[in-house]
């Protein structure tokens, strides 16, 4: 039964990656060479999405907008947004890190061959930032896997949710005896798929790696 649960935790998983890469990239471009009220806007994002709980973020989108303005999200739906928006704002820092680590001189020596600001940072400092985030986004990959645990709150069907089913079933019967051996079955599950997607990202960062260009403090693994 704890199996059922995987494909909804990779589901979620890899929707909130896209939704906070999607989001988080603009932002981390707009902290660095945004205008002045892009800049304060986009550091104001990033603040309070990573200065509240995650848990606070769902509970919030799914039942405070139903019991306030009748807006009544589904659960897979508000635990998408609420993660999903909070990864954006990690991943714009890791973004603005990666984006500040290229060379200054770059966007100078593009601006004076003709190079629109814009056309620069597509063509030269976009690739580059996202071979230097590889290493920080690792983090945020396990991160994530980790917080689709708290859309059991609200009753997604995935791993945690499902271990907490289960358990509830068989915790007045002869079974009890099983709750440990099920929730260490949970974790070693979260733990393949953390070691899984990590071993992926170090494979792909191996292969865009450019010698002599590595990010400094690299993290072996």
């Amino acid at each position: 039964m704890l199996t059922k649960g995987v494909p909804m935790t990779i589901l979620l998983t890899l929707t909130l990656l896209g939704l906070g890469l999607t989001a988080g990239i603009p932002i981390g471009f707009a902290q660095v060479y945004g205008y002045r009220p892009l800049r304060i806007t986009s550091a104001i994002y990033e603040q309070v999405f990573r200065g509240i709980p995650a848990l606070v973020l769902i509970l919030l989108l799914y039942s405070g907008l139903a019991r306030s303005f009748h807006i009544l999200l589904p659960a897979f739906a508000a635990s998408v947004l609420a993660l999903g928006l909070r990864s954006a704002a990690y991943q714009s820092q890791i973004f603005r890190g990666a984006i500040q680590s290229v060379p200054q001189g770059q966007m100078l020596a593009a601006r004076s061959i003709g190079m629109s600001r814009m056309q620069a940072i597509r063509s030269i400092i976009l690739p580059q930032a996202f071979r230097l985030a590889i290493p920080p986004w690792t983090n945020e990959f396990s991160s994530v896997l980790k917080d689709t645990s708290l859309a059991s709150a609200i009753g997604v069907l995935e791993l945690a949710r499902l271990g907490s089913l289960i358990s509830t079933r068989i915790q007045y019967g002869r079974g009890a005896r099983w709750i440990l051996i099920i929730w260490i079955v949970v974790a070693l599950i979260y733990l393949v798929l953390t070691y899984a997607g990590n071993w992926s990202l170090g494979f792909l960062e191996d292969r865009l790696r450019i010698p002599g260009f590595e990010m400094k403090g690299r993290v072996e693994r």
